[in-house]
């Protein structure tokens, strides 16, 4: 099959296609012919060595597929429409997911928006449903709005019934957000989106803020919370990991809420336990209701073909990208 392929850490322009070997199936397995893989932030930084995953040389990056079941597991038969997360190996023709990290998906769903939900729509997900509670009386600030990330956190507050504010660096980007849901957008390049939400919110500030970026987004975002509020940092798309002030989170009641999406799938240190991973697939179930009803539309800029993955990278690491650019793996070259 063909795959991307990463020798050594470093940058993703020194990687290229090969040809290499199908992986082998587990006894839990599904293997599944790859016909769309989402290409996001983490993964440039897992191929860089920067990430808290850090594969087995050589490896394949990619950890979010869609396409249709060739063998697997109990409860999967071939043909069958899925995405799936993979710890790694996305970037390939074949893939090999363990079973309970594989989604049948609706009928009208094509291969690129599903590959939105195996980690980003879920990230957001157990975020804002399970780790901060948001509630349909509250307001949630979304950062990065126009990113993969930040429009399913934008979508998802929406569907539980939320005010929504968005930020992003442009008029186009915060076009995109409006269009998806978000009730107030601000251009921070433009605008100090700390002033803007204290004046929207008449002072108060944001219930929850979902932040993939980072850096000084966190620290004036800290400024801009309402007493007993929920901070999400999601991510450090910004390039600085940020630190919590203890004398804020203090005096305003805050709390920080980690989330580590990776270890309901079981890729962390230690297992998550079958609870937790039943709780997956009924978020799963319950995104794929709201996909039907119209309240999550996965935005796709662009679908590339394997061969192109560096470009794909690119787009994204220069921060060009809105919503989600996919790889092809089984397009014609």
């Amino acid at each position: 099959m063909r795959a991307v392929v990463c020798h050594e850490y470093g940058p993703f322009e020194n990687m290229a296609v090969e040809e290499t070997p199908p992986p082998e199936r587990t006894s839990n397995g599904v293997r599944i012919a790859v016909e769309a893989s989402g290409v996001g932030f983490a993964a440039a930084l897992v191929i860089a060595g920067r990430h808290q995953n850090r594969p087995p040389l050589p490896f394949i990056p990619g950890t979010e597929i869609a396409g249709t079941v060739i063998d697997g597991a109990d409860g999967f038969a071939p043909g069958d429409r899925v995405c799936a997360g993979v710890r790694w190996g996305g970037f390939a023709e074949q893939a090999v997911a363990d079973a309970g990290n594989v989604f049948k998906i609706p009928d009208a769903m094509d291969f690129a928006a599903a590959t939105h939900f195996p980690t980003i729509y879920a990230t957001g997900y157990g975020g804002l449903v399970w780790r901060a509670a948001l509630q349909t009386d509250e307001t949630l600030l979304v950062h990065g709005a126009a990113g993969a990330s930040g429009l399913a956190a934008v979508e998802i507050g929406k569907a539980v019934g939320a005010t929504v504010i968005a930020t992003a660096g442009t008029d186009e980007k915060c076009k995109i957000a409006a269009t998806h849901g978000a009730d107030h957008v601000i251009n921070y390049r433009e605008n100090d989106f700390r002033d803007a939400v204290l004046k929207l919110t008449g002072g108060r500030g944001a219930d929850v803020i979902y932040d993939p970026v980072g850096g000084d987004v966190f620290d004036q975002s800290l400024r801009c919370i309402a007493p007993e509020g929920r901070i999400l940092p999601m991510g450090f798309a910004g390039g600085t990991i940020p630190k919590a002030p203890a004398n804020i989170l203090l005096v305003k009641n805050v709390s920080v809420i980690g989330l580590y999406w990776g270890y309901y799938m079981g890729w962390g240190k230690l297992p998550a336990p079958p609870k937790a991973r039943a709780r997956v697939r009924e978020a799963m179930a319950h995104m794929f209701q709201w996909y039907e009803a119209g309240k999550l539309r996965p935005l796709t800029q662009a679908e590339l073909p394997l061969d192109r993955f560096a470009e794909a990278l690119a787009t994204v690491m220069e921060r060009r990208v809105i919503g989600k650019v996919v790889l092809t793996p089984l397009s014609a070259p």
